[in-house]
């Protein structure tokens, strides 16, 4: 099984640490688009801090967050999943999982990242800031320069893969056509007076127990079929709608009540 998940605005900055080490990462064959990728955020935070802003988007009050990425190099770093914050990685709570869950959330899981491609939960990392649609001078759009290289670490996952990712960042790397038949594009639909719609905030804690609930279980869906069971066995209500364009994954619909 492989889930996707997207990252967060937010990040914890780890307070001690080891600094960044590129090849220690998971995926080794993503480490050139990380160097390229790294370098380029660092030079242009370090060399021009007022265009740095104006590129991530950043307003006059977050002049830190360039300064952090100037010094990323230097970082300390802690892994990933305590790195990121925000209501998808609260509702995880990953500090209270046992350590069982914890090593099938490390097996079976990856974040979404337009610094680093894809990382397992217990990579090192820094806390850094940088959007999935933040086109770096000398890299370009984010989508074009990882989309070959994320698509085909997704491609060699075996099992059942559960896509969690936003758009922007499944457009960092597509399910590739060639996995379609065993992926699932998950979205979490709020239920309410018999209309269902996309809420934010319900949208990213659902995503996040749902990720604890599957690390949780000692046995792991290794297809569609499986993970609607055991989706449906954790009182999860999910309908599935098969895809109508070939080389596409099938939708799959979370469905939780308004509470």
């Amino acid at each position: 099984m492989l889930i996707l998940l997207p990252p967060s605005e937010g990040k914890t900055s780890p307070a001690t640490g080891p600094t960044l080490n590129l090849a220690g990462l998971s995926f080794p064959e993503l480490t050139r688009g990380r160097t390229a990728t790294l370098k380029a955020l660092i030079d242009v935070c370090a060399k021009d801090p007022k265009s740095a802003a104006s590129i991530l988007g950043l307003g006059p009050t977050q002049a830190d967050e360039v300064r952090v990425n100037a010094l990323l190099r230097k970082a300390a770093c802690a892994p990933a999943i305590e790195v990121y914050t925000g209501v998808l990685f609260d509702a995880l709570d990953v500090t209270s999982l046992g350590k069982p869950a914890r090593r099938r959330l490390q097996a079976t899981t990856v974040i979404s990242s337009a610094l680093f491609g894809l990382v397992r939960p217990d990579d090192l990392i820094p806390a850094y800031r940088l959007s999935g649609d933040v086109a770096l001078p000398g890299i370009g759009a984010p989508a074009a320069h990882w989309r070959d290289s994320v698509s085909e670490v997704i491609n060699q996952s075996s099992g059942v893969i559960i896509d969690l990712r936003s758009q922007m960042y499944a457009n960092l790397g597509p399910i590739p056509a060639e996995a379609a038949a065993r992926a699932v594009s998950a979205r979490i639909l709020l239920e309410k007076n018999g209309k269902r719609s996309i809420v934010s905030h319900h949208n990213k804690a659902s995503k996040g127990r749902l990720v604890r609930e599957l690390a949780d279980r000692s046995a792991q869906p290794s297809t569609i079929d499986a993970l609607m069971k055991a989706l449906r066995e954790l009182k999860w209500k999910c309908e599935l709608s098969e895809s109508k364009k070939a080389g596409q994954p099938a939708t799959l619909d979370i469905i939780v009540p308004e509470t």
